[in-house]
């Protein structure tokens, strides 16, 4: 590694470890969920280090966040980017390495064009995408899927967290409601943890991913009826918690019935109500997420549950409504991009393999309207969405000069031709 390498990989960590103390958590996560102070504060951080440097920075009605260079007026831009909203108590690399490598990347990016005297064929520009983790906002990968029109922006900005506060409201309150055009977008390239051990157990330093899983939720809402936890006989209770309780477990228990980690399944979120110690609840809602690199198993295991909860509502004497939403078909990534990433990879000397994602990201909804490039560095024992994720800063950097590389590639017109 040069000086001049080991000095910009310096600057990235400092950044990056500043950025992590930015609603930092005691066990070394951070919380800063979609439109809160702590985002704010991050995307306050974003708009400086691009305004610094004299790069336009806007934003759109979605509250996604642009850092512009421009070399070629008029062109299309290659983004580079990821998000920097986290889960509650998440980790500090999720998102947020994505966005801090982008903005670092463009910055040599920039700084190669003004010594190699060429013109490029496209701009290029950091992306910070809005409500990726959809942990207050449902769903998730909100902004960029608003920004490549699989996603409805009236709808979205209307969509309520568990306070009743609206997307639109929250953008509103922290100043990032914007009304800014978006970028036309020539291109786009994120880098990510893994979330997964493959890359740390084989020793690799890049994963290049070659398509995602087949993804839905079940959106399940328990009706039963409130009374005294005290006074009401066991005969008599129509309780909507007993009932989520089973589909909990069920939700659980479906994976064995297929090969092992061939469907992973959780519900991961849920409210009762009327939530007192002393009343039997009327009501829950919870939601269950179905994964699987095959799209059958997904369905199958979806219509089994369906078919397993209407019999828990019939044995309950309660009332449970079942709707489908978030659904998610697999996407593949330009076959172009794989092979530039693997010569990228060789020519810098870093072991690389190809991979799916089981999670979703915002490579995805670009995938759909641009060639995508989508890459893995690893994730120390595959934690994440938990305060003890963790990669190594030697990973980070690799990442980094793996996709500055990537990006000047593809603002010199690789993967023009490819079609997502």
């Amino acid at each position: 590694m040069t000086e001049t390498t080991t000095s910009a990989g310096d600057d990235f960590l400092a950044d990056f470890h500043h950025v992590a103390t930015i609603g930092a958590t005691p066990a070394g996560g951070v919380e800063r969920q979609a439109a809160t102070p702590e985002d704010a504060l991050t995307r306050e951080w974003f708009a400086h280090f691009a305004s610094r440097r004299g790069w336009a920075v806007t934003t759109d009605r979605i509250g996604n966040m642009f850092a512009s260079v421009e070399f070629t007026a008029g062109a299309p831009y290659v983004l580079l980017g990821s998000h920097l909203d986290s889960q509650p108590r998440g980790g500090r690399f999720d998102g947020a390495y994505g966005v801090i490598a982008a903005l670092h990347a463009t910055a040599r990016i920039a700084d190669r064009v003004r010594a190699d005297g060429r013109t490029p064929q496209f701009n290029v520009a950091a992306v910070n995408w809005f409500n990726e983790e959809g942990g207050r906002f449902a769903p998730s990968i909100m902004g960029s899927s608003v920004f490549a029109g699989t996603m409805d922006e009236e709808r979205m900005l209307d969509v309520t967290d568990a306070d009743g506060v609206s997307v639109r409201d929250a953008l509103a309150a922290i100043g990032y409601l914007g009304t800014d055009e978006r970028p036309e977008v020539a291109g786009y390239a994120e880098i990510h943890i893994e979330q997964g051990r493959i890359l740390e157990h084989e020793q690799i330093r890049i994963g290049a991913v070659d398509s995602s899983w087949y993804t839905q939720k079940l959106d399940v809402e328990v009706l039963g009826e409130q009374s005294h936890t005290g006074a009401t006989a066991m005969a008599d209770r129509h309780d909507a918690l007993v009932a989520a309780a089973r589909i909990v477990l069920m939700v659980e228990e479906v994976t064995a019935e297929f090969p092992p980690e061939a469907l992973v399944s959780s519900v991961g979120q849920m409210t009762v109500e009327p939530n007192s110690p002393i009343v039997v609840p009327r009501r829950a809602h919870l939601v269950a997420d179905l994964r699987s690199a095959d799209p059958e198993i997904v369905l199958a295991a979806r219509d089994r549950l369906r078919e397993r909860i209407d019999a828990v509502a019939c044995e309950r004497d309660i009332r449970i409504d079942v709707r489908d939403f978030d659904v998610r078909d697999i996407q593949r990534y330009p076959e172009d991009g794989l092979e530039l990433t693997e010569k990228v990879c060789a020519d810098l000397g870093y072991s690389v393999r190809r991979m799916q994602t089981m999670a979703g990201h915002d490579s995805v909804p670009l995938n759909r309207i641009a060639p995508t490039v989508m890459l893995f560095v690893p994730s120390v024992d595959g934690v994440s969405h938990c305060e003890r994720e963790f990669t190594e800063d030697a990973d980070m950097v690799i990442g980094v000069d793996v996709l500055e590389r990537i990006g000047w590639e593809m603002i010199h017109g690789a993967l023009a031709h490819a079609t997502s």
